[in-house]
């Protein structure tokens, strides 16, 4: 028994060879309403805007397609020709027409910026959305200012001696210290696999706004370069750390054996 009622015709508002099917339920609880689909000249059946705009692509401006009805909307034809030179991503399968367009941050400047949408970060009960999550994570500028007043310690709580940055080696930022430069420093050498050198940007841009014009993988202090002759301090100096620290295990080892021998001859 036929429960539906088809009705096919030729849809003027896409390209020639497009199709519009309305069915009609005629039985059931949603019985007299009906359902839309598009058929391409090759035969393809499209069930939602979202599906027919990703085949489409920029073939053809969908903005003010009505969907239901197979139509142009007088309305949303206005409203794209103020916005024609936005460029629509038809790729997301949004359900509506306004979610093709880009949001728009609402501030005082004149140049409208989008807004990055983030959707996947641990404190959002929504349901995220990967096709939107394609950037990474911004990070955060001067995030060495919230270590201020805090130092570290030795096993006996005494404060560690700080050290020394070398001439020429300051920090740049708003009220950043050498110990914060020191603690940024000492993040970058544990956490980044590529070199660091420093900001790239001039002197004159980070002093006048250090906010725009930081570089947030690289520590807040101006572009240095590592020469040969501070390679060869740095392993003489640990040459000898080294050498002082095998005289101490020497004699502590010197002194166990004295211990030992002292306690078999008691005996």
């Amino acid at each position: 028994m036929d429960k539906s009622k088809k009705m096919v015709e030729d849809c003027s508002a896409l390209p020639t060879g497009w199709k519009r099917e309305e069915v009609i339920r005629k039985s059931g609880l949603s019985a007299g309403k009906s359902d839309v689909y598009y058929y391409s000249p090759c035969g393809k059946k499209f069930r939602s805007k979202p599906q027919l705009a990703r085949f489409i692509g920029d073939a053809v401006d969908l903005t003010s397609f009505d969907f239901r009805t197979g139509k142009l909307l007088s309305s949303g034809v206005r409203k794209s020709k103020r916005l024609k030179n936005i460029h629509y991503d038809y790729n997301k399968g949004t359900r509506h027409d306004a979610s093709l367009v880009l949001p728009i941050r609402q501030t005082a400047s004149i140049f409208k910026q989008p807004v990055t949408l983030r959707t996947n970060h641990g404190a959002n009960r929504i349901k995220a959305d990967p096709k939107q999550d394609t950037k990474e994570t911004p990070k955060q500028l001067f995030w060495e200012k919230r270590l201020n007043g805090l130092y570290a310690c030795d096993i006996t709580d005494d404060m560690l001696q700080s050290i020394d940055l070398p001439d020429g080696l300051s920090s740049i930022g708003p009220n950043l210290t050498d110990e914060n430069l020191i603690q940024s420093l000492a993040a970058a050498l544990h956490l980044c696999n590529y070199p660091i050198a420093g900001q790239t940007g001039s002197q004159s841009q980070l002093e006048r706004n250090a906010g725009v014009y930081m570089n947030a993988d690289q520590p807040p202090c101006m572009k240095f370069v590592v020469q040969e002759a501070d390679l060869k301090q740095q392993e003489d100096r640990v040459k000898d750390v080294r050498d002082r620290l095998a005289k101490v295990i020497e004699g502590d080892a010197k002194a166990i054996q004295a211990e030992m021998e002292s306690d078999t001859s008691s005996e």
